[in-house]
């Protein structure tokens, strides 16, 4: 087994105190320190950033070329083509990505990055050509959303078919934006629709999205790799909303919001609160570190803002960030310390298990 550095100071600090605590013996000690090496440099995390930069720095060489007058005159004789071709052309770009993808994956599943990083392609090309189809179809009613909702399923069915938890993402947000833009629509573009301003929409969005995607992934055990990104997306679009609430309530109009004072809203702030200590609960109770940590991060979150909004006025700013730095200084130094003792609790646990 590999592991970071840090990683490596931990277990090796683990095996001298359980020598020195007589609960392993000299030659168990070798036999642990046997079964892994420290590498010298974090290459998965060097792969992760350098495949997001290759896609950046495609990005850019496409912004680059734009700006070349001959590539330019090209393709404007590829785009005068009409939009149901580009459609198709771009589908078909897509599809042949998606394929290489596959192909790449099934020879070496262990280059995670560069599979995803070619699948990221395939849904950048599947956006266009979804975007082009809306183009060719384009009736002038403004119903955009149609085509987001097109989108989330297209993701949908093939991040599942694919077994691309990366896919999937982009069906989750494609999802909510279908959502917001649909709800939109059908109130005319107005402030509200069934009396619920965005934010309060989409916190029941994010307890629907996190409800029915834990019970659908926890019954489907060949697919429970995609109740993590499902879960981690809902507690984002619940946990957002309810920041926003907390701070702007049920209102729309700037000039309404102004109005009226803070403490009114006071009740949203405590909504907020409960669903974090509910989250955190979750997490200590069931030992979800995801949960836990959303609950954390939001319940600080919310009471940082509420200091904002009761005490900014009245408080010295050198002390306040003084306060602020300390607090996430000792947030981060525990959680450090949580990190260290389950890496060494798993240690354990696979002593504990060879015969």
């Amino acid at each position: 087994m590999e592991v970071s550095k840090k990683e490596g100071k931990v277990l090796n600090k683990a095996i001298d105190c359980w020598l020195e605590t007589d609960v392993i013996s000299e030659a168990e000690s070798h036999k642990l320190r046997a079964s892994y090496t420290v590498m010298a440099f974090d290459w998965k995390r060097a792969a992760k950033y350098s495949f997001w930069l290759a896609i950046s720095c495609i990005v850019i060489a496409i912004s680059s070329a734009l700006a070349d007058e001959f590539i330019l005159e090209l393709l404007k004789i590829v785009f005068s083509a009409p939009d149901s071709v580009k459609c198709i052309g771009f589908a078909t770009l897509s599809a042949g990505l998606y394929f290489l993808g596959i192909q790449k994956r099934n020879k070496n599943p262990g280059k995670i990055y560069s599979n995803e990083a070619v699948f990221f392609l395939g849904v950048l090309s599947t956006a266009i050509a979804i975007a082009f189809l809306g183009k060719s179809l384009d009736t002038g009613s403004g119903h955009f959303s149609l085509l987001l909702l097109l989108a989330a399923i297209v993701y949908g069915a093939l991040g599942l078919w694919f077994s691309s938890k990366l896919i999937w993402l982009f069906s989750l947000i494609s999802l909510g934006s279908w959502f917001g833009a649909e709800t939109g629509y059908v109130s005319g573009w107005g402030a509200y629709y069934l009396g619920m301003n965005y934010p309060l929409r989409f916190v029941f969005f994010g307890l629907v999205l996190l409800t029915v995607g834990s019970y659908v992934f926890h019954q489907w055990q060949s697919r429970r790799e995609f109740l993590q990104p499902t879960k981690a997306m809902g507690l984002l679009y619940l946990f957002i909303a309810l920041w926003i609430m907390s701070i702007f309530g049920n209102h729309s109009d700037p000039e309404v919001w102004i109005e009226i004072k803070q403490i009114e809203l006071f009740h949203w702030s405590l909504f907020f609160a409960l669903a974090a200590i509910a989250a955190i609960y979750h997490g200590v109770k069931y030992d979800d570190g995801m949960t836990r940590g959303f609950g954390l991060t939001f319940i600080f979150i919310n009471l940082y803002t509420r200091y904002c909004e009761y005490f900014w006025d009245d408080t010295n700013k050198t002390i306040f960030f003084a306060v602020l730095g300390f607090s996430f200084w000792y947030v981060g130094t525990r959680a450090e310390k949580i990190w260290q003792i389950s890496l060494i609790k798993n240690l354990a646990g696979q002593g504990d298990r060879k015969p």
